[in-house]
């Protein structure tokens, strides 16, 4: 047992502490995000579209496609994360509950356990 009585040791606390800045860090990536597609999409073209400038988009382009997908992926999966850790947190608390009604029935005389009577 934990320090505490935690069957498992699992501090809870952390966990629901920890969890709103993963979704605080997904919307700043999201709006990060946003005005960087903004930002791309007001400059245009600006290295023209002569010979060089056309080579150039070819080898920019899909690399600018790449990182906003990378981007969103990212936040999404930090608010996955909130979520996750949050449902956890909440799961081990049931999951310790009924760990310890389990454990809670069993007595222990003379070095044997016993059940409740089943």
């Amino acid at each position: 047992m934990g320090d505490k009585g935690e069957i498992l040791d699992i501090k809870i606390a952390d966990l629901k502490a920890t969890a709103p800045h993963f979704q605080t860090h997904s919307t700043d990536l999201a709006k990060a995000l946003t005005k960087l597609r903004t930002a791309l999409g007001a400059a245009g073209s600006p290295w023209g579209d002569d010979e060089q400038g056309t080579a150039f988009h070819r080898a920019y382009g899909p690399h600018v496609t790449q990182l906003e997908n990378a981007a969103q992926i990212l936040s999404g999966g930090l608010a996955s994360v909130h979520e996750a850790m949050t449902d956890m947190a909440d799961g081990h608390i049931d999951h310790e509950e009924l760990v310890r009604a389990m454990f809670g029935r069993i007595s222990v005389k003379g070095g044997e356990s016993e059940g409740d009577g089943r």
